[in-house]
């Protein structure tokens, strides 16, 4: 995937040998989600309102924070969600429960990361169908369910659509696999119910986001935190596993941080060596790579949390699609 992404956000040579594969992507595309809408091909209803945060892109472009939102702004507002995931980088096939201990190897990265914020269960699985009706029948209070990453899952039907675009790369140079970043046409974002630009800026109809976030905390010692004035003066490095590495290393500078970065491939399995760097003072790593790294860290690992501050109209939209009697926290 690496050699390919090189080719993803341009027009090169290589293109005129992966354009007609882009093409055949293209129309198996159109072709199931057309068997979808015509009912050819079946989507289950589930007894409970389904709203999916995914994309139109490969790669990170802030689902999983958004998700996290999602789930909070729900408790606040009186419902019980639920979150369901592939798991995408684990092993898991079969539904199940994943905990806050949750090996990544087997759940996948951003489910670990998204049961340690305890906001409500978690469940994995390849059949997204099967892992739904799995969480509710082991959770007989949850009201409401998020697919994480989810939007080209049409076997599942959903209430709301969600789609987050990366605001500074948006769709590349255009095209769909494997010419393009494209898992469908931009032209799919005219039938979701949102869109939600996470940086960059947000066009007429789209709502803007960011990721927030100013404080570490050590990831051998969560109780010990820090801010970026702790950190000057002192030889620091940065690795970043996700979607757009760039992203979490302009945050670092934003907050004042010289840092050496070290981008490594979505949902990289880290091993011990990829972070012993010599003569470092600390290593600053998102929470998404925190996971994978928490069985051979060591104490010089921080790790900064980000949070998702969407447009508070996005909030008002959501509560009224899937609650017209408005409803609110007891």
């Amino acid at each position: 995937m690496g050699w390919l992404e090189q080719h993803w956000y341009r027009i090169t040579p290589t293109h005129l040998l992966l354009l007609p594969a882009s093409l055949v992507f293209r129309l198996a595309v159109a072709l199931r989600r057309a068997l979808y809408r015509c009912g050819i091909l079946a989507a289950e209803k589930l007894p409970v309102p389904v709203i999916v945060v995914g994309n139109i892109t490969v790669g990170g472009s802030g689902k999983t924070p958004l998700t996290l939102w999602l789930a909070q702004l729900l408790l606040d507002n009186g419902w019980h969600p639920g979150i369901i995931s592939r798991g995408y980088g684990g092993t898991s096939t079969v539904a199940q429960a994943v905990p806050p201990s949750g090996d990544p190897g087997v759940a996948g990265d951003e489910a670990v990361l998204m049961a340690q914020r305890n906001l409500c269960p978690v469940w994995v699985g390849r059949d997204r169908p099967a892992v739904a009706r799995a969480l509710l029948r082991d959770h007989p209070d949850c009201d409401v369910l998020l697919s994480d990453d989810g939007l080209q899952h049409y076997r599942l039907r959903r209430d709301l659509e969600i789609a987050v675009v990366d605001g500074v790369r948006r769709f590349g140079n255009g095209l769909l696999l494997p010419a393009g970043p494209l898992r469908e046409p931009p032209s799919r974002l005219a039938r979701v119910d949102a869109v939600a630009v996470n940086g960059g800026t947000a066009a007429t109809g789209e709502f803007g986001m960011q990721l927030q976030g100013a404080r570490f905390h050590n990831l051998l010692n969560p109780d010990a935190g820090a801010q970026a004035a702790d950190f000057q003066g002192l030889r620091l490095h940065a690795i970043a596993g996700i979607g757009h590495p760039e992203r979490f290393f302009a945050h670092l500078k934003s907050l004042g941080l010289t840092v050496r970065a070290h981008p490594f491939p979505d949902h990289h399995r880290y091993a011990p060596n990829d972070i012993d760097f010599a003569g470092a003072d600390a290593i600053f790593m998102t929470e998404k790579d925190a996971v994978k790294c928490a069985a051979f860290a060591g104490k010089k690992c921080w790790v900064l949390r980000v949070d998702a501050r969407p447009d508070p109209a996005l909030a008002q939209l959501i509560l009224e699609r899937i609650s017209p009697d408005g409803r609110q926290a007891a």
